[in-house]
């Protein structure tokens, strides 16, 4: 796994910010993989990755040169820049966007599709007092952009819980003929008219207070749950300002759980049952959340500092991204969730990757009741 990093490239990213006092028994590598290391077992604190590494024959095939000890992990993650392992998860960004370019998605659109939201990272106020978001409440939020094809994360940004979603939308670098869809958070008319003047698409919901008039209304088919689809104008005081221009507004009935959804775009030639697939596919970011809190240590801390956390959880996502890319390298034909526990599991061993999988794999048995006892007769 770790051969899919250039050290080059890591190299590139340490020496882009140098430690105030770097330590000479534990260089940035050294760092990272030993993270990387505790992120793909599950090592419950210092202690227990230092237990794990220390004195181990195998760090040496593993790349780790140098002394492994709680005080040397603790003082890389207090005083090494987190943008370091920030700038390095963007290097496998692009290499993983690579493997799932081609990559279809439910859609079968030919324009990208990218999702927007957030997901909060709950702390203890009384050891994470920079982090404040509520009166007796630490947290910080992962602001997230991920690519559909794959569920790669295009950008991520870290920041306190208190910065509201919305802001999110001034950081991305918008792409002319790309679709972006996000949820009701995301609604603030400055924004969405920037997306519109760069060309781009946006697809989300509308807020029950929206002033609007209709220019045109088109029929629909109700059998598919749609009940209508209008081009509108705003007429707020301040929102027909804010976006002068018109929108497309969708209203559809889910037939699953009865929901009564309606749809803003600025994209006025795919069909109404498209816009509402695609509003649908936005649940593939929140997938993604789901598996980096349930896979990798992005809930319990090693360290306090606002450096410690943000590192852990950039080296997290860097790790996320070795494990899809190794998924598409070796053309593994399992989950992301089962290549990352075989891994766990097997970390010392030098057997190849195909082996361990086909050995785990509880296809490889036949359809056959496992509990049945075989008779070889005479």
């Amino acid at each position: 796994m770790i051969d899919l990093l250039d050290r080059k490239e890591l190299e590139r990213c340490l020496q882009r910010y140098p430690m105030p006092r770097a330590s000479r028994s534990f260089s940035g590598r050294d760092q990272f993989l030993t993270m990387a290391f505790a992120q793909a077992t599950f090592r419950e604190g210092l202690r227990d990755i230092e237990a794990c590494l220390r004195g181990s024959p195998h760090l040496y095939a593993m790349g780790i040169r140098g002394n492994v000890t709680r005080t040397n992990i603790a003082y890389a993650n207090e005083n090494r820049p987190w943008q370091v392992y920030a700038d390095l998860a963007q290097v496998l960004i692009r290499k993983a966007r690579r493997f799932y370019n081609n990559d279809a998605t439910e859609l079968n659109l030919d324009e990208i599709v990218y999702a927007l939201d957030s997901t909060t990272i709950d702390l203890c106020l009384s050891m994470f007092p920079w982090a404040q978001f509520r009166q007796t409440k630490a947290a910080v939020k992962m602001h997230t952009q991920i690519d559909l094809r794959g569920s790669i994360p295009v950008f991520i940004s870290i920041t306190d819980g208190k910065e509201h979603d919305v802001h999110f939308l001034d950081r991305i670098m918008i792409e002319p003929g790309s679709i972006y869809v996000m949820d009701r958070a995301y609604v603030d008319f400055v924004r969405l008219y920037r997306i519109h003047c760069e060309r781009a698409f946006f697809v989300t919901r509308a807020k029950k207070n929206m002033r609007f008039y209709v220019v045109e209304s088109r029929p629909v088919d109700r059998s598919a749950g749609l009940r209508c689809d209008q081009t509108i104008r705003l007429n707020g005081p301040r929102s027909k300002h804010l976006y002068p221009d018109k929108l497309r507004r969708i209203r559809f009935i889910d037939p699953e759980s009865g929901a009564n959804l309606v749809f803003l775009s600025n994209n006025f030639k795919l069909p109404p049952p498209v816009i509402a697939a695609i509003y649908k596919s936005r649940w593939h970011i929140e997938l993604f959340f789901k598996w980096i809190k349930q896979n990798l240590r992005i809930k319990a801390f090693h360290g306090t500092s606002e450096n410690a956390v943000k590192t852990q959880i950039w080296i997290a996502i860097c790790v996320y991204l070795l494990v899809a890319c190794l998924k598409k390298v070796h053309r593994i034909d399992q989950s992301l969730s089962r290549i990352l526990q075989v891994i766990s599991v097997n970390v010392f061993q030098k057997d190849p990757l195909h082996q361990l999988l086909r050995e785990f794999s509880t296809s490889a048995h036949g359809d056959g009741d496992s509990n049945q006892l075989i008779f070889n007769g005479f």
